[in-house]
């Protein structure tokens, strides 16, 4: 049994980002494949803001401990533990039980901070086939970013799609996933565009590597400026689910192009004739398995990647940090630290 048998948890007990509330729970024995962790960071998704509101499912069981993505140092391991031991820095990976192949439906019942109890809480209890090492140039907040914004943009990018040295990519918007894309596909000699309503933000992606940025604002035909840049059409679309956009996407990715869709769409109809016509392959990425986690660090560390981190808080600032989230003023990620 671990020395200490609570935990300190941040609890949703109803649908409202005023209704996260910490409270002592019991820890259950620690079984032989099981680690229990210290938490050290914890970081924002949207996904995490939809769930706080109950606009992403009415079905999760309540109270529930909110958040997916974390990073922690090892307190004790079970008998049987043979990837981790005390004082290994890890995170847990998003889905529990996706360790390789295809998503199925037993993997989509373990995705932290919806189907189960996620990472808002001082110590957990993880199986240890749930977890990873932590590239060793990230700080503790750099790896609590990776779980699910960089898994998905690798996976749409590298496992899904076929990003390679000279290749075109667009990544809407400056949040998580797409300035993950952008700093993946540069590391793999790809060309990057990158849109934002906010020249701060394209300012600050040029200075990151972004070789074309666009204020859709400024041109809200923003499929046709892209066009200027890259008359035949983008390789590939990070498409984040913003009003209108995928039929802009479509306008602008080329005739057998990839759009990977990563949000949910906020408007309605969409003629799907240029998908046909165009030949164009649109296909929804769920984060990824424990095996594309691993690729991916490896990708990381050989290239010394490091997460952009925008605003900082405090894990009793939940509630701040998540209307942060909600107004779409941040650039990167937004991290609460134990």
């Amino acid at each position: 049994m671990p020395t200490q048998t609570t935990t300190r948890a941040f609890e949703l007990t109803d649908y409202s980002l005023e209704k996260i509330t910490p409270r002592d729970r019991q820890l259950p024995a620690l079984g032989s494949h099981d680690v229990l962790l210290k938490m050290k960071a914890v970081s924002l998704n949207f996904r995490d803001f939809l769930i706080a509101k109950g606009l992403y499912s009415r079905n999760l069981k309540l109270p529930l401990v909110p958040l997916s993505d974390g990073a922690g140092e090892v307190l004790e391991v079970g008998s049987a533990v043979t990837r981790f031991k005390r004082g290994d820095r890890v995170t847990p990976i998003f889905m529990q039980k996706w360790i390789a192949g295809q998503l199925d439906a037993n993997a989509g019942k373990s995705a932290l901070g919806g189907a189960i109890d996620g990472v808002l809480q001082n110590e957990a209890i993880f199986d240890e086939s749930g977890l990873l090492r932590i590239p060793d140039h990230l700080t503790y907040e750099e790896a609590a970013t990776l779980p699910c914004a960089a898994v998905t943009a690798w996976n749409a990018m590298f496992e899904a799609g076929d990003i390679r040295p000279g290749s075109r990519v667009l990544a809407l918007g400056t949040g998580g996933v797409s300035i993950f894309a952008m700093q993946f596909a540069k590391a793999a000699g790809a060309l990057v565009a990158i849109t934002s309503s906010s020249d701060e933000k394209l300012e600050r992606a040029k200075q990151l590597g972004a070789d074309v940025c666009i204020n859709y604002k400024t041109h809200p035909d923003w499929d046709k400026e892209l066009l200027k840049h890259f008359p035949e059409g983008v390789d590939h679309v990070i498409e984040v689910g913003g009003a209108g956009t995928l039929d802009r996407s479509v306008k602008a990715v080329k005739p057998g192009g990839h759009i990977s869709m990563i949000g949910r769409l906020t408007d309605g109809a969409f003629d799907p004739t240029k998908l046909l016509m165009k030949g164009i392959r649109l296909q929804g990425i769920f984060v990824g398995s424990r095996e594309m986690f691993e690729r991916m660090n490896a990708a990381i560390d050989a290239n010394k990647v490091s997460p952009i981190i925008d605003k900082g808080f405090k894990v009793e600032e939940i509630s701040d940090a998540l209307k942060t989230m909600e107004s779409g003023s941040h650039f990167g990620k937004i991290v609460l630290a134990f």
